[in-house]
């Protein structure tokens, strides 16, 4: 994911490691937006390798004070104190029962239930979304997720049975999942209830103290969740915490027992070397270049009405799953920009500008960045649909690119937002290779009816998820886990994959006093190490041999 929950990150000044972080986030937004305002995280040396890094805020990614009576805003230099009520609250142990997970879920649905209007109005208000689109995506998918997870719960905390070997005869084991402690997750904007929302059920699922911190690019969501959380949950042990650099670097300094951040890829490598300091595991949702193979042999139709709701239908496409690049024959190409061009004309209208059907780009830093791509040299004359815009109102028209140049930045970077470009290639087996040369991205898709490619795309593209005939679908199919792979991010949520993300996997062996052998003691003898190879290569006629004094050798 290209924007993250720190999105007005716009200079690094040190770099955490020699990653090359510095170059990459002062290209990632507009040198005439720095301020002055800064905030420093902060971190221990270690050797030569620098830890502190400094970034340039937005007078408005400045959270206001409030007074007069208003709820206060977050003092970062509580966050040790918030942190060490969380780990208390755990260790009274209310967290790990079943009543009290079933209660914070319960509390959740009814949430959803009850303010379904304050959540979609808060997403227009961020977003200009929808509220089909904020119903579906968001709201729905919450409910979704919380219904599955009161429905299992019980199921999920279950041990599971384990086979043991010969050398801890008679015996039997389990695996228990419990609780990790005090979790934290970072979301981001984008998708600014779902993607706070999902991860928290799962965190409360598996029994954890959870803090919740929202994007601020995202205020009205943010707020919503605040006060939410503060009316329905249980506020000794799970917390939003509101604010922006200084907020989030204070948490990152805490130790936690996880980490869910969702992001891109660059603020991905903070968080783990803040996890690093404290060896917190982490969950990183990052992104990519999502490609979109489209083979000749297709339905047309359908597969243009898929791509274009897996791109423009799609928060506009700010999301990290969403249509990135397209990838097609030349012969072809000509046939899919025109199917294109009229799907668009029958979703959006004829004047896709003044659509009420499709979300606007999140603030003038973001605008800023597509109309950089748009008018970078290499690809301006490449546009054939599109191109329109309007800074004041942030709104950006679907635009394709054909043939666009792989070093240009429309090709290097996440887009995240509605440019697509299409690349072309002589015979559509060679996208493999070509979606091969690139960083994993966090989802692949193939149109076609070719059996023979299905099957090459699926063994040979690695990504962290994929679709065949079809865009973003497999989001809503919970028993799939969701996540990347290498940049596109590491571990897995949705459904029992989010239990699981947020809970530890105990081995528990049993035994009796019964059945203790003396094979194991010392002394050795020869007899005894004739037994004890038979015992560990697990072959019954070796031991009854070996029992016996004899053996096959």
């Amino acid at each position: 994911m290209f924007l993250d929950s720190l999105p007005f990150v716009t200079v690094l000044r040190n770099s955490v490691v020699d990653t090359g972080l510095r170059r990459s986030f002062s290209s990632s937004y507009p040198k005439k937006t720095k301020q002055k305002h800064e905030a420093t995280l902060s971190f221990p040396r270690s050797g030569t390798v620098r830890k502190s890094l400094c970034v340039c805020l937005s007078p408005s990614a400045i959270p206001p004070v409030m007074t007069g009576g208003k709820k206060q805003p977050f003092d970062a230099n509580e966050a040790p104190l918030l942190v060490k009520e969380l780990k208390e609250s755990f260790r009274t142990g209310r967290t790990r029962s079943y009543e009290w997970r079933v209660s914070q879920l319960k509390g959740i649905e009814k949430m959803v239930e009850e303010r379904e209007k304050d959540i979609s109005e808060a997403l227009y208000k961020d977003l200009s979304k929808p509220e089909f689109e904020a119903f579906v995506s968001e709201i729905a998918a919450v409910k979704s997720s919380c219904e599955e997870a009161l429905k299992e719960l019980k199921q999920w905390m279950k041990p599971e049975k384990a086979k043991t070997s010969m050398t801890a005869y008679p015996s039997s084991a389990e695996i228990v999942s419990e609780p990790l402690g005090a979790v934290l997750v970072i979301s981001t904007w984008n998708y600014p209830f779902l993607l706070s929302i999902d991860p928290v059920i799962g965190a409360i699922a598996a029994g954890n103290a959870v803090v919740l911190k929202p994007s601020e690019i995202a205020p009205a969501t943010s707020s919503l969740l605040s006060e939410l959380f503060e009316e329905y949950l249980d506020s000794s042990a799970v917390r939003v915490v509101e604010g922006a650099v200084p907020e989030t670097a204070a948490l990152l300094e805490q130790k936690w027992e996880k980490i869910f951040y969702t992001g891109s890829p660059r603020v991905g490598r903070i968080v783990m070397t803040a996890a690093a300091k404290h060896l917190t595991p982490v969950v990183l949702e990052l992104g990519g270049k999502c490609p979109v193979v489209v083979d000749s042999d297709v339905d047309l139709q359908v597969t243009v009405r898929r791509i274009i709701a897996g791109k423009w239908q799609l928060n506009n496409g700010q999301a990290c799953i969403s249509v990135d690049y397209i990838i097609t024959t030349k012969d072809f190409a000509p046939k899919l920009i025109d199917a294109l061009r009229n799907g668009i004309e029958e979703f959006f209208g004829a004047d896709p500008m003044e659509s009420k059907y499709i979300s606007r780009i999140v603030s003038s830093n973001h605008f800023s960045r597509l109309e950089r791509l748009l008018d970078e040299y290499k690809v301006f004359n490449k546009i054939v649909v599109g191109g329109q815009r309007n800074q004041k109102k942030l709104t950006i028209a679907p635009t394709i690119f054909l043939d666009v140049p792989e070093d240009s930045q429309l090709m290097q970077e996440e887009i995240f937002g509605p440019l697509l470009p299409i690349i072309t290639v002589e015979n559509v087996k060679d996208s493999i290779d070509l979606i091969n040369s690139k960083p994993e991205p966090l989802v692949a898709y193939l149109f076609t009816n070719n059996q023979k490619l299905r099957n090459d795309f699926v063994q040979n593209v690695s990504c962290g998820g994929m679709v065949i005939n079809d865009t973003v679908l497999h989001v809503t199919v919970s028993s799939l886990p969701f996540g990347g792979v290498g940049e596109s991010g590491m571990g897995s949520y949705h459904g029992k994959f989010s239990f699981d993300a947020f809970s530890h996997k105990k081995a528990v062996l049993y035994r009796s006093f019964s059945g203790d052998s003396p094979v194991r003691y010392p002394p050795y003898t020869p007899e005894n190490k004739k037994l004890m190879r038979a015992v560990m290569n697990g072959g019954i006629l070796d031991i009854i041999l070996a029992l016996m004094g004899w053996s096959r050798d």
